[in-house]
């Protein structure tokens, strides 16, 4: 399935139906009245969270997404039928944002219906009117419209690692071999052209998602190379970590890559480097001697990084590296419990529903 992560749809609620002007008119009942019903609400618009999608694609071939309007009311007090709802089925880390303004709307966290745009009321019949003094209104309401624009549909992956480095650092076949995701992997830059999600298992930990990004190079974040396109999936991400080639055979350095890494990050979101991290030197099969390493390792440490000294291809320093991730990424998830629960249990100050009041 070709992965889409940025689509733009047209989105309509549906609209209300108009009220009705009627009156009762029946043998052997003289001045019957009004009798004419409301009109039915139009359907909302709800973005629904659904793990089963990954992509956009579907979207990009159906732009157009309207809510059913509600129908007309009619004689005899009849409501109009309201409009049925749009259920508009997105993958988790969706952002919907207004595509003049910039202006976001909404994000999809969670498997559960999102209210987007409500539709409009049904306007009201001439029996509504009614009263002592006009007996027989002919006035009625016609419906209200439903919410019409232009929204732009982002996806930010959802993960708990995210694997950042430069093209061909060995990002892909890291997560082919931690995971059962199968990235296509070749000896060329910009191999991974999308976002790879796959699930690490390791013994006495929970699971966790692991998301390879693809390659970050110089002027990323105003849009060199892939661009800050897939930048913006690291925001989602819990951790990172970052990836530097010490085979030799990269046309930089691994302390110019740390460099340029931490330096786009920052560029883009100064919150990425709040993230906790850990950096993994990659490819250590194809190192024969260790001249420098040891430089480069307390280079990093001094800089308060964590090192691991890796290869995907002989196994060497995974399961150290996957278990502090696991720990890592244990430690983030109850924090992020922590603050839910704060949050909860804070409760509101006595006096401030008072303050208006002086």
């Amino acid at each position: 399935m070709k992965f889409v992560d940025s689509v733009k749809i047209h989105v309509r609620s549906g609209k209300g139906g108009d009220g009705c002007s009627a009156f009762r008119r029946e043998k052997y009942i003289s001045h019957g009245g009004p009798d004419g019903g409301d009109g039915g609400k139009g359907g909302d618009v709800f973005l629904v969270g659904d793990l089963r999608k990954n992509t956009l694609l579907d979207l990009s071939f159906q732009q157009h997404q309207h809510a059913e309007n509600g129908a007309n009311g009619s004689g005899s007090d009849k409501h109009g039928r309201n409009g049925k709802d749009l259920l508009i089925h997105v993958p988790l880390g969706t952002v919907v944002k207004d595509i003049e303004t910039g202006e976001i709307f909404l994000e999809v966290v969670e498997t559960k219906d999102y209210l987007l745009f409500s539709g409009g009321r049904g306007g009201r019949g001439n029996a509504r009117f009614k009263t002592s003094t006009n007996r027989a209104p002919e006035y009625y309401q016609t419906g209200e419209l439903g919410y019409d624009c232009w929204v732009r549909l982002e996806l930010k992956l959802m993960a708990d690692v995210g694997l950042v480095g430069f093209p061909n650092a060995g990002k892909s076949t890291l997560i082919s071999n931690v995971s059962q995701a199968r990235p296509k992997i070749a000896d060329y830059p910009f191999t991974t052209l999308v976002p790879q999600l796959g699930v690490v298992k390791i013994a006495n930990l929970d699971p966790f998602m692991i998301a390879d990004i693809p390659g970050i190079v110089a002027g990323a974040h105003e849009g060199r190379g892939l661009g800050d396109r897939f930048l913006r999936h690291i925001e989602r991400t819990a951790s990172l970590l970052l990836l530097l080639d010490v085979s030799g055979f990269s046309e930089k350095s691994p302390q110019e890559e740390y460099t340029i890494l931490i330096e786009e990050l920052e560029l883009f979101s100064p919150k990425l480097l709040e993230k906790s991290r850990a950096i993994a030197l990659t490819k250590m099969d194809s190192v024969v001697e260790d001249n420098g390493l040891d430089e480069l390792e307390k280079f990093l440490e001094a800089l308060g990084e964590t090192v691991f000294r890796v290869s995907s291809l002989s196994k060497v320093g995974i399961p150290e590296l996957l278990h502090y991730l696991g720990e890592l990424v244990t430690k983030e998830r109850l924090l992020e419990k922590e603050k839910v629960r704060v949050y909860e249990e804070t409760p509101l100050p006595f006096n401030s529903i008072w303050d208006d009041y002086g």
